[in-house]
C-alpha cells in the first residue's frame, strides 16, 4: 500500500494544526503547544510521536476518510501529547484545529469515554464495522486497563473473521514500557495479544518512530481490506530525544516491519532481536558502552511475523556467534513466547526479567535495579542475581 503523501500537503496541515484561527484567544500554554509543533516542522524538522499522529490524521482526513477516537483520556492525551480539542478562552468553543484544514475533508471525531472499556470498546467494535472507511481507534488510559475488554478481543477481535467471515478495521492504542510506574501501568499484557495471534486474524505492532507509526495508520486504511489492529503505544518516547523522525520520512517511505542496524556488521558479534521502546534503552546503553559488536534490530511488526524479513537481515551479519531476545518484561510475559513459538530461524537466548507474577515491580528504585540487569546482560557487563 502507498502511504507516501506529498511533503508540501503535510506542510500545509501543519500549518493549520499550530496556528490560532482568526478571532479564537487560547491559553498561553496551548499556544505554546501550537508554537513547538510549527517549530518541529518548519524549524528543527524533528517531529515528536503527538505531531506524527497528527500529520496520519490531518492527511487521511484531506483524503475524505472520517476518523473516529475514544477512550478515557484521548482529547488531551493521558500523557499530554495529543492535545486534539482546544477551547476558547472567551467562548469556551471546543475547537479541533483538523476539522479546519479544507472544505472537502473528512470530520474527526474525539470523545472522552466512560470508564467502561467494555461497553466503550464493544460499541466501536461495531462502529468500525458499519463504517469501513472511518479510522475508527480506542485508546486505553494504560495498556494495563485494556483487560476490562478482554470478553471484546477474545470473542470478537480475534476471531470474528474466522467464526463469522467479518473484516473489521478497529484500532486499539494500548499505552506499553516500563518506566517505573508500577504493576498496572507498565504492561499492556503484550502476550496475551500475541497469543490470540494465528492465520492472519490481526496486526500486533511495537513502532519505535513517529513516522513508522504514521505510516502504519495510514495503511490501516488505505489497504483494499481490513484487519483488527493493536499498537503497543509508548510513553516516555512521547519526547525522548531520539525518538523523532523528519518530515521526508512522513513523505516518502512506507511502514517498515523490521528496522536494522546502521553499524558495521562486519563487527558484529551478537544479533540483538528487541521491540518499542526497549531499544532506545539498549542504544543510550551501547553509545555509552562504545560497544560496536552488537546490533540492534528491531521488530516493529509482532504479528504476522514475517520470516523471510528477518532472514534478510540475519544475512547481513556474516560473524555472528549468538542470538538474543531482548525484552524489558518478565520472562513469562511480553513477546518472549511468541518469538520461542514462531522465531524458528536461529536459537534465540532471552534477557529478560526472571519470571514474575506481577508485571513490573511497585518500588521505583527496585524497577531501576532489575531493568538494569537485564541491560547489563544484553552487554554482558555484570552477571549479579536477581533480587526478589
Amino acid at each position: 500500500e502507498d502511504t507516501t503523501y506529498p511533503k508540501s500537503k503535510l506542510e500545509t496541515i501543519a500549518k493549520v494544526v499550530s496556528t490560532v484561527p482568526k478571532g479564537v484567544k487560547f491559553l498561553r500554554k496551548a499556544e505554546k503547544i501550537l508554537q513547538d509543533r510549527n517549530n518541529m516542522v518548519f524549524k528543527t524538522n524533528k517531529i515528536d510521536w503527538g505531531m506524527g499522529e497528527t500529520l496520519a490524521y490531518g492527511s487521511l482526513l484531506q483524503e475524505g476518510f472520517d476518523i473516529r477516537i475514544s477512550g478515557q483520556d484521548v482529547e488531551r492525551g493521558t500523557f499530554s501529547h495529543r492535545h486534539a480539542i482546544l477551547r476558547d478562552e472567551i467562548s469556551e468553543e471546543r475547537i479541533n484545529l483538523l476539522n479546519t484544514i479544507s472544505d472537502k475533508q473528512g470530520t474527526m471525531d474525539i470523545y472522552n469515554s466512560l470508564l467502561s472499556e467494555y461497553g466503550v470498546l464493544g460499541f466501536d467494535y461495531g462502529y468500525a464495522m458499519a463504517n469501513p472507511n472511518s479510522l475508527t481507534i480506542w485508546e486505553a488510559q494504560f495498556g494495563d486497563f485494556s483487560n476490562g475488554a478482554q470478553i471484546i478481543f477474545d470473542q470478537y477481535m480475534a476471531a470474528a473473521e474466522d467464526k463469522w467471515k467479518l473484516q473489521n478495521g478497529i484500532v486499539v492504542l494500548l499505552p506499553h514500557g516500563y518506566e517505573g510506574q508500577g504493576s498496572e501501568h507498565s504492561s499492556a499484557r503484550m502476550e496475551r495479544f500475541l497469543q490470540l495471534c494465528a492465520i492472519d486474524n490481526m496486526n500486533i505492532a511495537d513502532c519505535t518512530t513517529p513516522a513508522n507509526f504514521y505510516h502504519l495508520l495510514r495503511r490501516q486504511m488505505k489497504r483494499d481490506f481490513r484487519k483488527p489492529l493493536i499498537v503497543f503505544t509508548p510513553k516516555s518516547l512521547l519526547r525522548h530525544p531520539l525518538a523523532t523522525s523528519s518530515l521526508e520520512d512522513f513523505s516518502e517511505g512506507s511502514f517498515q516491519e523490521v528496522i536494522d542496524d546502521t553499524i558495521d556488521p562486519k563487527n558484529v558479534t551478537k544479533l540483538v532481536f528487541c521491540t518499542g521502546k526497549f531499544y532506545y534503552d539498549l542504544l543510550v546503553e551501547r553509545t555509552n558502552l562504545e560497544r560496536k559488536d552488537v546490533a540492534l534490530v528491531r521488530i516493529e511488526q509482532l504479528f504476522p511475523l514475517h520470516l523471510e524479513k528477518l532472514q534478510q537481515v540475519i544475512d547481513k551479519y556474516p560473524t555472528i556467534k549468538n542470538y538474543v531476545w531482548a525484552q524489558e518484561e518478565p520472562e513469562n510475559m511480553g513477546a518472549w513466547s511468541f518469538m520461542l513459538q514462531r522465531f524458528r530461524l536461529v536459537h534465540l537466548e532471552v534477557a529478560s526479567q526472571p519470571f514474575y507474577a506481577v508485571p513490573a515491580a511497585g518500588s521505583a528504585a527496585r524497577f531501576k535495579r532489575r531493568h538494569q540487569r537485564i541491560i547489563d546482560k544484553v552487554f554482558e557487563t555484570s552477571h549479579t542475581n536477581f533480587d526478589s
